[in-house]
């Protein structure tokens, strides 16, 4: 590390209580906006442990929701949200274990439902809970669009 980013470093450990704070506000925004929503389930966390909340991870049923992740992904996408793919491709996918055990997929069939499956949507100092509020509710008529944004 140089001394620049130690620099950046010790300035955001300054702050880095109100950071903690404003991603546990965004959470439970999210949890409250998102509940509800048929095929949607927010990863819950156990509130008496101290985390700093820097990712909100949502799972997408599609049997339940009527979209996959990725329509759910695009979605949120073309209204400039920007949610991303939590954890994808498992590390399984990648180099080197893609090439030495190209069917290992097949032995690990929780990871694969899984990993298909979450979404990590955008949190922070920059996000507000109005535009968490936007964000749920785009999700929200997504869902309830489901065949028209599917087919």
């Amino acid at each position: 590390m140089n001394e620049a980013e130690a620099a950046m470093g010790l300035t955001n450990l300054e702050s880095l209580d109100e950071f903690i704070e404003t991603n546990r506000r965004n959470y439970l925004a999210y949890r409250e906006g998102l509940s509800g929503i048929p095929g949607i389930r927010l990863r819950e966390y156990d509130q008496r442990h101290r985390r700093n909340a820097q990712y909100v991870v949502v799972e997408v049923e599609e049997s339940s929701s009527g979209l996959s992740r990725d329509a759910v992904m695009r979605t949120l996408h073309a209204e400039n949200v920007l949610a991303r793919r939590y954890f994808w491709p498992g590390c399984h996918r990648m180099e080197p274990y893609r090439t030495l055990f190209p069917h290992v997929g097949l032995l690990l069939p929780q990871t694969e439902r899984i990993a298909s499956r979450v979404l990590c949507l955008p949190t922070g100092s920059a996000v507000s809970t109005d535009a968490i509020g936007a964000i749920c509710e785009i999700m929200q008529l997504a869902i309830g669009h489901a065949e028209r944004i599917s087919g």
